[in-house]
């Protein structure tokens, strides 16, 4: 894996769209990783631990933006993978799970990979994606009526909006929802999910099937 992980990198750091797409099918394709590995042993270590160089540093978000689309469009394209794992292991978890950032929260590739894990998991995924406008998304609830809700923050200062989406969402008693968040915010402290008022925080597929296995049988 870690020869895998060190070649595709190698890709990524020459912005070499193409090449790392390739590679990166490839792998599926041959079988010598699944979508879950992909995801977790490759891709997400690939964009957490960008350095940029000393020559580079006055294009360092020019660059973090380039790799974070490459990225981004070997996740789109690994959607017949994604299809193939869930018939693969037919988990039964059912419901609908609704995948977002609160509002001003632009990072939301991570949270693209959890939609396909939900999807993974046996749910109906709906991924909403970045800066989820607050009043779209309190309506919406009451239109998609989803069993979980799953809400990635990357900046701490999001945390804020996070637990009072959060209370809001108590309060028109939605008591049966369940929520989970995760991402770059909770790093620190991982217990952080008890203080915005969450039911679960997650940080990998593991932690997701967890989840959906805990809400089956209840």
């Amino acid at each position: 894996m870690k020869k895998m992980y060190e070649d595709f990198l190698s890709f990524l750091e020459e912005e070499n769209k193409e090449e790392a797409l390739s590679y990166a099918l490839k792998l599926l394709e041959n079988k010598e990783v699944d979508v879950i590995e992909l995801y977790e042993n490759i891709l997400t270590p690939a964009l957490e631990k960008m350095e940029c160089r000393l020559a580079d540093k006055n294009i360092c978000i020019w660059k973090e933006h380039v790799r974070t689309a490459i990225v981004r469009s070997i996740v789109e394209c690994c959607y017949p993978y994604v299809m193939e794992k869930k018939k693969e292991l037919n988990y039964s978890a059912g419901g609908t799970a609704v995948v977002l950032c609160p509002p001003e929260e632009y990072h939301d590739l991570g949270a693209r990979m959890v939609a396909d894990f939900f999807t993974i998991s046996g749910y109906k995924s709906i991924f909403v994606g970045s800066n989820t406008p607050y009043n779209d998304f309190k309506n919406a609830i009451d239109t998609i009526h989803p069993n979980l809700i799953a809400i990635s923050v990357s900046n701490y200062y999001n945390l804020v909006c996070t637990k009072k989406i959060i209370e809001d969402l108590r309060k028109a008693n939605h008591n049966s929802l369940k929520i989970i968040v995760g991402g770059y915010a909770f790093d620190s402290s991982t217990e952080n999910y008890k203080l915005v008022g969450a039911d679960y925080y997650a940080d990998s597929y593991l932690d997701i099937q967890k989840i959906a296995r805990n809400e089956v049988e209840k």
